[in-house]
């Protein structure tokens, strides 16, 4: 079951919103009126002192969520070394323009992501052939074109800007002609109680530290994993996804590449699906027994 916690948001903040200025416009006078008259002590009703007392709060964490900071919390280990499951993260709303909630129409533009930037985005959808032409879709495998696709919202890191030409072949990365340098830093250590760990220990995964280039020359220096054991990832370019990123798109793709389901299957992200950068671990949770709380990663800034 979908469950999207800002569109539930939004309906309190406006249900109780209306609820409560309707009483004040058009009933509290007469019923205050009524009260006093009978010398009767005034009080609210239940549903008007519930409004009342929730729509500022709603109100307020709706527009904190909306447009400053929202937190989320990493499902998968698609972002691996750099985020771990359990981790808790902050995501800055106006790094990349202020958006309407639910809706996510941007109304004040104020940047777009820059090579290297993780980022918070709404899932867009599987490329799946209808016909001769390519349609978004929920269905992973393809047999439903028209599925819909759900509300999720996924992280990755910003590999292919509008307009770069990218390359991927197995652990290879070119932007725009040029190879992305990476040096191997040595074999992954993790929690074989974990089952995520416990995978990445078992197909002799690496961490390796990338050199991305920005667009104004310097690097983003940031942890990946390598397991070509686990599995062999699509390259680009492919049938449905091209070397060049279309105008309004990016490219994504996940820390722990051989784990990872990117732009290398489902193509470009849309503009418009952006939610917004990464930029801190607030907490993170490794299970019971497991870890528990990893006091070393709280207050991390995401690179």
């Amino acid at each position: 079951m979908e469950f999207d916690f800002a569109a539930i948001l939004l309906a309190l903040t406006v249900l109780f919103g209306v609820v409560w200025g309707l009483d004040r416009l058009f009933l509290y006078k007469r019923r205050k009126a009524r009260l006093d008259a009978a010398g009767a002590e005034y009080a609210d009703p239940v549903a008007v002192d519930w409004a009342r007392s929730l729509f500022p709060v709603l109100l307020v964490v709706l527009l904190l969520r909306s447009f400053v900071a929202e937190p989320f919390r990493i499902p998968s280990g698609s972002m691996m070394p750099t985020l771990d499951v359990g981790d808790f993260i902050l995501v800055n709303k106006f790094a990349y323009g202020l958006r309407l909630p639910v809706f996510n129409n941007k109304i004040v533009s104020l940047g777009e992501p820059k090579r290297g930037d993780v980022v918070v985005f709404r899932f867009p959808g599987y490329l799946c052939r209808d016909g001769d032409k390519l349609v978004r879709s929920g269905d992973m495998s393809c047999n439903d074109p028209h599925a819909p696709v759900p509300l999720q919202n996924w992280i990755k890191r910003v590999i292919g800007l509008p307009g770069d030409t990218i390359e991927v072949h197995g652990a290879d990365l070119l932007v725009n002609g040029k190879p992305v340098a990476a040096d191997e830093i040595g074999p992954y250590e993790g929690n074989p109680g974990r089952s995520v760990d416990q995978t990445m220990l078992q197909m002799g995964a690496t961490v390796w530290n990338e050199h991305l280039p920005r667009e104004d020359g310097r690097m983003v220096n940031h942890l990946t994993a390598r397991m070509p054991d686990y599995n062999t990832p699509q390259s680009i370019p492919n049938d449905k996804v091209p070397s060049k990123v279309p105008p309004g798109c990016y490219l994504v793709m996940g820390d722990n590449r051989n784990d990872s389901l990117d732009s290398r299957w489902w193509g470009c992200m849309p503009e418009r699906n952006l939610a917004g950068k990464a930029f801190l671990i607030w907490m993170s949770w490794k299970g019971w027994g497991t870890g528990g709380v990893a006091f070393s990663r709280i207050g991390t800034v995401v690179h």
